[in-house]
């Protein structure tokens, strides 16, 4: 089995690339090792020299996923406030979609199953919405468990992001649907004190 005949980094990354948008825009039975190759401009030898099978293919293609996402979130500062943090990751998970559109398909499509309740490693994309809310529980702003509030914000974002991607708003009303809601998955969680002035501040939709 011969190695590829160009540079084998811009032959991985392009592999990886083709991958990614055929994995986002077909079913993935139909997305074979000729398929990619083909669109990469390649051979199906160098698919399998670099990836060793589809299955390689694919796994580099959820690792760049959840790399993207990962880098997405962490670099959101902190501040003094957790509930801001936790809206402002929200916001960065958004805005990640929405600029991403064919690795959040990939990753939240079937190709991998993001699962906010298992483990958190060190470089999964939940772990700075866990510890935000780990902060805000701590600091009595929360009041439950946190893979059971991550989980429940996760659910709300994607819910949110699938549809705006789908085309379901307009910018404006997106941007609405966005604020209230997180706003008000939020304060279904909060304490009774943080809960009136959560309320009281949450802007006007």
């Amino acid at each position: 089995m011969g190695r590829p005949r160009t540079n084998d980094a811009t032959v991985k990354v392009r592999l990886v690339e083709c991958a990614t948008e055929l994995l986002a825009t077909r079913p993935q039975e139909s997305v074979t090792v000729r398929a990619v190759a083909t669109a990469a401009e390649t051979s199906t030898a160098a698919v399998y020299s670099l990836f060793g099978d589809k299955k390689g293919l694919i796994g580099a293609v959820r690792d760049r996923a959840v790399a993207s996402l990962f880098q997405a979130v962490t670099v959101v500062p902190t501040s003094e406030d957790p509930l801001a943090d936790i809206y402002a990751l929200a916001a960065a998970y958004r805005r990640w979609g929405r600029e991403h559109s064919h690795l959040y398909s990939v990753l939240f499509g079937g190709v991998q199953s993001f699962k906010p309740s298992g483990a958190v490693g060190t470089s999964d994309p939940v772990r700075p919405l866990i510890a935000a809310i780990d902060r805000a529980v701590a600091e009595s702003v929360l009041d439950g468990e946190a893979t059971a509030i991550a989980v429940s914000v996760w659910v709300t974002l994607h819910g949110l992001v699938t549809l705006e991607l789908a085309g379901a708003f307009d910018a404006p009303t997106a941007e609405t649907a966005f604020r209230s809601t997180i706003h008000a998955t939020l304060r279904g969680w909060t304490t009774s004190a943080v809960f009136r002035s959560l309320r009281r501040d949450e802007p006007a939709s």
